[in-house]
């Protein structure tokens, strides 16, 4: 992954400095593959508001790009994102209720609906530690790749808090209740390998493979069929809170859309011919 000072340059080898939070985030588009990378390590990744805006907003540029099929999520340095550092965040009042509600929907909630919403796979590579809204942002990727290194804690009980940004959603829909409920409950350290077991973890590897890794998968969807994956996304996510009836039914209209594109003409042409496919993304 990048760890020089930001790389801006899109795949039509323009370059973007809007929005750039003073190098907090590195981003760089190669090949299909977008990598957004956090770039705190002084500070573990805690993400500031700053960087959580340009995220956002990364993640939105990558839906609307038709030269983005894939999308990595990583960090520089010993953590992957140590949580959330709110002292960057706009000043404010005095607090009146209703205020944490929304600071919590405009924000925490808001990252992790990017990352969920977005139009092409996310892959996470975490490199280290993961804690609070850092391992809540691991969960809503696709993907995820871990370190061997890496750790992933549900802090806020640490704090007396209670789970923000997503995990109370997150967690038992990839690990069932009751081991969110342990996690959430004692905020333990799980390592990596605990984390695939439970499968909240696609895959660990070596320190020293996962950019690697994460671009050999990245680049292995970034020549598939970008639309279907991104309709097959949409389809998985929504069947967890889904009847059957109402999942049927988007699967048929999913299918019906799909077909209009390009990769899926290719895809049965292909199999006809018998050879391999080349999709385009459209």
């Amino acid at each position: 992954m990048p760890s020089s000072p930001e790389d801006t340059t899109d795949h039509t080898g323009r370059n973007d400095l809007s929005g750039s939070p003073d190098s907090l985030i590195l981003h760089a588009t190669d090949n299909g593959v977008s990598t957004i990378t956090l770039n705190r390590p002084e500070a573990m990744n805690a993400v500031t508001w700053d960087q959580r805006e340009r995220v956002i907003a990364l993640l939105a540029e990558a839906s609307a790009d038709p030269g983005v099929r894939a999308v990595v999520l990583t960090a520089t340095g010993r953590g992957f994102c140590a949580g959330a550092d709110l002292r960057g965040a706009p000043a404010t009042g005095d607090r009146v209720p209703g205020d944490v509600a929304r600071t919590i929907r405009l924000g925490a909630q808001r990252l992790i609906a990017a990352v969920l919403d977005c139009e092409k796979p996310v892959i996470a590579a975490v490199n280290g530690t993961a804690a609070g809204i850092g391992a809540h942002l691991a969960f809503a990727c696709d993907l995820v790749l871990a370190a061997e290194s890496a750790k992933f804690i549900e802090v806020f009980v640490r704090r007396g808090l209670v789970p923000d940004g997503g995990g109370a959603y997150l967690l038992p829909r990839l690990v069932g209740p009751q081991r969110a409920k342990e996690l959430m409950f004692f905020g333990d350290s799980l390592q990596a390998r605990d984390a695939e077991r439970l499968g909240l973890v696609n895959r660990t590897v070596p320190d020293e493979e996962l950019a690697a890794t994460a671009r050999a998968w990245a680049q292995r969807l970034a020549e598939g069929p970008t639309r279907s994956i991104a309709l097959t996304k949409q389809l998985v996510n929504a069947s967890l809170d889904a009847d059957r009836a109402t999942a049927f039914a988007a699967e048929a209209m999913a299918q019906e859309i799909n077909m209009t594109t390009q990769d899926a003409n290719e895809g049965v042409a292909s199999f006809v011919e018998r050879r391999a496919p080349k999709y385009r993304g459209i």
